[in-house]
């Protein structure tokens, strides 16, 4: 009775006239304009090619990047090697499709987000587009952070060890392009953790509670993987630890939020017994 929160009758809509066959020919035109989104990204950059390698993605193999003179890094330029016959020809065509990818991702969420707006009474799509544009502007920051910070450390890291002056650091090319795009995605990824806590938290798996009570433990996880996706350094280890330690503090504050206000959706403006 008092503890029973309040039904809500909404009107039917045009998703709920769509069929299931129906839903899944939306979601994969949606699926379709997207991956369009992701193509004209990929054009682009074999478009411009020449500039996206040899100044975007080579640029912090040299001494000379801006990020190591705004830090006033001492730093070296690295020496690259090709070992394998084919091996320039993947790293070119590998690479520039993970550019294109992350130019055209902005435009695959936006299209995720159409394939779910009509389901949303119209106060929440303007919340939902927020989202969509809050998941790309996550996305990318976590990509400049890994260029513009992590990379340029972890290679000079790589590039000054020495276990002797004896072994000379030439760097196979492939190595080196590998290592750029996993560090500037998997960045990309983990920048998503409080849209993850959203998420979450607007389906009642997850609540601000939860989150502090286990703070100690993130922060171990946060450092374990710092170590999984950084060279073995501290100070690289440090400058994705602290980042992801932001991130979770910024998480608690959005599930706190979001949960506060699906209580408030849920049980009337007073919220639910207790709530304070």
């Amino acid at each position: 009775m008092g503890d029973t929160p309040p039904e809500a009758k909404a009107p039917l809509s045009r998703v709920d006239e769509m069929s299931f066959l129906d839903h899944l020919e939306e979601l994969r035109w949606r699926i379709i304009k997207g991956m369009v989104g992701v193509l004209l990204g990929v054009i682009v950059a074999f478009t411009f090619s020449k500039f996206f390698i040899d100044e975007i993605l080579l640029g912090p193999a040299y001494s000379d990047f801006f990020m190591y003179t705004l830090f006033g890094y001492d730093a070296v330029d690295l020496v690259f090697q090709n070992r394998t016959l084919p091996g320039q020809f993947f790293t070119y065509w590998g690479t520039l499709l993970v550019v294109g990818f992350i130019m055209g991702a902005p435009i695959l969420i936006y299209q995720m987000w159409l394939f779910v707006e009509p389901a949303l009474e119209r106060g929440e799509k303007s919340k939902t587009r927020f989202v969509a544009f809050f998941i790309s502007a996550l996305f990318l920051t976590g990509v400049a952070f890994g260029y513009l910070i992590l990379t340029p450390f972890a290679l000079q890291f790589f590039t000054q060890f020495q276990i002797s002056d004896a072994v000379r650091n030439d760097f196979d090319i492939n190595a080196y392009f590998s290592s750029l795009t996993l560090w500037v995605i998997a960045c990309g990824i983990i920048f998503q953790l409080p849209m993850v806590s959203f998420g979450l938290s607007k389906i009642g798996l997850l609540t601000p509670e939860f989150l502090i009570k286990h703070r100690k433990v993130a922060i171990v996880v946060c450092f374990i993987l710092a170590a999984f996706i950084t060279p073995p350094d501290p100070v690289s280890q440090f400058l994705v630890a602290i980042p992801l330690l932001v991130l979770y503090q910024f998480s608690i504050y959005i599930s706190r939020i979001t949960v506060r206000r699906r209580n408030r959706e849920i049980w009337g403006k007073n919220g639910p017994p207790g709530e304070k």
